[in-house]
């Protein structure tokens, strides 16, 4: 109740720089919890250098999109996430080489690049959405509809719940859960669908976002391609979900951190955005070269 009119004005009117220093903070706060997780396993991990890293990466293409046009921000993304993919492995593997123990250098590395890949990516990816057309109603979007499937999933599963999705990995998630939760999530892309010009246009008057950031004259989306985007969000939320459930399970442990109280660490709140965020980014960008 309190993180979400926070989150929503964010995402509506804050400029772009503050929205990539909160995705800053939000990942930094992330990786700390799983390079934490990655102990469970044994790993001993670069925790200042994976943090500066990561640090240094938002700087560099925060600063890359400023003032640019959606498409070549969208271009010096893809080309500086690729080269910071490339490097981090070496980077790391050379910075193992000043270990003792040469065994823990390459598991060490290897956490880095993960946290890099698994928790950076997406957030960079969520935060550059806001720079295209109509970033701020697709933002919107994504949260709304990755909320409402959880909610749904949670409620619908704990009352209906009988099949169980995956017992080794998270011994409360069900089938039913699951299809309430899709059934959510379609019904959020039916609602943008029909209402996604008059929400952009009360916004608009309320002076909330700025033209570019919401739906107008041919920027309406079709039905059928946004309940596929519906479906495909939704079972990549899913799917984030088990992930970091199976991340913990193999760490002996129930929730990444303890920041948000009664809610766990902040990884277990944006686990079901790390795999929607790049999918709903790959579609706005494709949208945006045609």
């Amino acid at each position: 109740m309190v993180l979400i009119p926070i989150v929503l004005l964010l995402v509506l009117r804050a400029p772009a720089y503050v929205l990539e220093a909160v995705a800053a903070l939000v990942a930094l706060l992330a990786v700390q919890e799983l390079l934490k997780l990655s102990e469970g396993y044994g790993i001993q991990p670069f925790r200042w250098p994976t943090y500066i890293f990561i640090a240094a990466v938002f700087v560099v293409l925060g600063l890359n999109s400023a003032g640019k046009s959606p498409l070549l921000s969208t271009a010096g993304l893809v080309a500086g996430s690729a080269f910071a993919a490339c490097i981090i492995t070496f980077l790391f593997l050379v910075l193992g080489m000043r270990r003792s123990d040469l065994r823990s250098s390459f598991p060490a590395a290897m956490v880095s690049a993960f946290a890099f890949a698994y928790v950076c990516l997406p957030l960079i990816f969520l935060a550059q959405l806001r720079q295209h057309p109509s970033g701020a109603i697709w933002l919107m979007y994504l949260l709304l509809l990755v909320w409402a499937g959880d909610i749904f999933a949670y409620f619908v599963g704990k009352s209906l719940g009988r099949h169980l999705m995956s017992p080794r990995i998270s011994p409360k998630k069900t089938w039913e859960g699951a299809a309430a939760s899709l059934l959510a999530s379609l019904g959020i892309g039916i609602l943008l669908y029909q209402y996604g010009l008059p929400v952009s246009t009360a916004l608009l008057n309320a002076h909330l976002i700025e033209r570019q950031d919401g739906f107008f004259a041919l920027q309406q989306p079709q039905l059928v391609p946004i309940l596929l985007l519906s479906a495909g969000l939704n079972v990549a939320a899913q799917l984030g979900d088990l992930v970091e459930s199976l991340i913990k399970r193999g760490a002996g442990v129930k929730d990444s951190g303890a920041i948000l109280p009664g809610h766990g660490g902040m990884l277990d709140r944006i686990d079901a955005l790390l795999f929607a965020a790049p999918v709903l980014w790959y579609y706005v960008a494709w949208r945006v070269l045609q």
